[in-house]
């Protein structure tokens, strides 16, 4: 080989090894203690989680529409941090997106159950769990996140809605989280799919809930994709990284 081609050969090699493209590993998830819940999901780990034996990492949690059902996990990186992580991005957290079987909607069951799992088998930062979505995801996000507001530090309910009725039957200690819930909520003006007054209906009772700052950011322009320009967006994750559960 000439000597221009070997250094060339040996330089890219260097590269390669430097800038080692980010992975996603399917995991199945199966309980036999709890209804035999079972769900399949991508599992990203930080570039230097390996490396690193001490640190606990937060975690990111995406759900995505009801067009990535099914069982193929392929599909679930079609949008949002999954798909970035899929052209090279690496992030700050542990990334899981699980997969909805074709038919159904979010279990809030099974989520919670992978989410336990979860925490027994990887080094998570129990006080910086975060969740996001969109559509069919962006509910579940709104359902979940609700539910289980003493746990996730913030989420990110993206055109999305809920059942506004369940943030007034937080009381006490649950009503203290939910209060305290990092809630950054956004939405396409034009959405025709799912209105922008779900998400604004959802805001709307926060604040009269008594929480101090639920955010809601409207793209006047956008139609049902509010996802793509959030989820390019460095300052949703500098934002979840802020919010820490005490």
């Amino acid at each position: 080989m000439p000597r221009t081609l070997l250094i060339l050969a040996v330089f890219c090699g260097v590269l390669g090894l430097a800038a080692k493209p980010p992975m996603q590993t399917k995991v199945t998830f199966k309980s036999e203690n709890r209804r035999n819940l079972s769900i399949e999901y991508l599992l990203y780990l930080p570039e230097k989680h390996d490396a690193d034996k001490e640190t606990q990492w937060p975690l990111l949690i995406f759900l995505h529409g009801a067009g990535e059902r099914g069982d193929n996990i392929e599909r679930v990186k079609v949008h949002g941090p999954p798909k970035l992580i899929e052209k090279g991005r690496h992030f700050p957290f542990i990334v899981v997106s699980p997969q909805c079987p074709r038919g159904q909607v979010w279990d809030t069951q099974t989520l919670d159950a992978m989410l336990d799992d979860l925490l027994k088998k990887h080094r998570i930062d129990t006080t910086r769990l975060y969740l996001t979505g969109l559509s069919m995801g962006g509910y579940g996000s709104w359902s979940w996140g609700i539910k289980q507001c003493d746990r996730f530090a913030a989420i990110a309910p993206i055109c999305g809605g809920g059942n506004f009725i369940k943030t007034y039957n937080a009381a006490g200690a649950k009503g203290a989280a939910l209060r305290s819930l990092g809630i950054w909520a956004f939405h396409g003006g034009r959405d025709t799919v799912v209105p922008p007054g779900e998400s604004e209906r959802m805001i709307a009772s926060l604040k009269k809930f008594g929480h101090p700052n639920p955010k809601l950011t409207l793209y006047p322009k956008a139609r049902h994709d509010s996802w793509t320009v959030t989820y390019d967006n460095p300052e949703l994750y500098e934002w979840f990284l802020k919010h820490q559960r005490k």
